[in-house]
This record gives C-alpha cells, structure tokens and sequence, in this order.
C-alpha cells in the first residue's frame, strides 16, 4: 500500500478536476466539486477515500428515491475497486458487502412504518412513505451520520 502524501499526490494529479479536502467524515459533495476525506492512517481510510473518490467520477448528485442511493453505492464502489489497483490498494468483498449492507439495513429501517411497523413503500419520485397496511404516510430524515428519524405526515 502507498505511503499517504504518495498516495495523495497522486490522487490529485490524475483528477486534477476534483478538490480534496481533510475533513471529520468523508464525503462526495458535488455542490463543491470536493472529495472530503478523513486522515488517511489505516487501510480503510485509504479505502473510504477512493469509495468517494468513485462518487466523484461517476458524477452522483442527488437522488429521488433511496433505491437510488444505493445504486449510487454500489457504483462508487464498483469504481473504487476499479482505480484501486492503480494505488496498489485491494479492496476486499467483504469491505463492499459490509457498507452495501449497512445501506440495504438504513433502507430498510426508513421504510419501516412508525405507527405499525410494517413496510412501506416509497412514493415515486419522492422521500415519503406509505405503508399500506395501515395507510399512514411519513418521511423520515437523512439519518447516515446521524440516527434515523421518522415523522408522520
């Protein structure tokens, strides 16, 4: 694995077109054009790093729907493993399948109904949910770095 500054260094003269920034969590953000990144002290940083490196390149933005989201994960990771053997990093199967996990678990509690605890789904083109079971519609927040909120509408 590259030493850090190495690694950096080079990171951003092959994508000059993108600002990398330190920060306390790691995250694309497409409305400044930054990969935020945390101090790359261990392999998993280093991994997490190229992970929103791969949001970058594919060019996410928002979503409507947080099905999207995950397809939006699964193809930062799908191109952090592509670049990855560019830095002579090796991201594992498990690493990928552990984070789309967490994601498939975050979607799966935020369609769960607050008032009967059955699945609802999603409006279309919308972040409300209707549980059709007992036809309560609620949103609930972004709750990735923070915990899940649901609220009834």
């Amino acid at each position: 694995m590259p030493s850090t500054s190495s690694m950096l260094k080079r990171i951003r003269h092959d994508y000059p077109q993108f600002t990398f920034q330190n920060a306390h969590v790691a995250h694309w953000s497409p409305r400044d054009n930054t990969v935020y990144f945390r101090p790359l002290r261990t392999p998993r940083d280093k991994v997490t790093f190229l992970h929103e490196l791969g949001h970058a390149i594919r060019g996410h933005h928002d979503y409507n729907q947080d099905i999207e989201l995950l397809r939006c994960e699964r193809e930062a990771w799908e191109t952090a493993r592509t670049i990855a053997h560019d830095y002579d990093i090796t991201i594992s199967d498990d690493i990928v399948t552990a984070a789309l996990d967490s994601y498939r678990r975050w979607l799966h509690d935020r369609s769960r109904c607050p008032q009967c605890e059955s699945s609802g789904t999603q409006a279309h083109d919308s972040l409300a949910y209707r549980c059709m079971l007992c036809d309560l519609t609620w949103h609930a927040n972004d709750a990735r770095q923070c915990g899940l909120r649901r609220y009834t509408l």
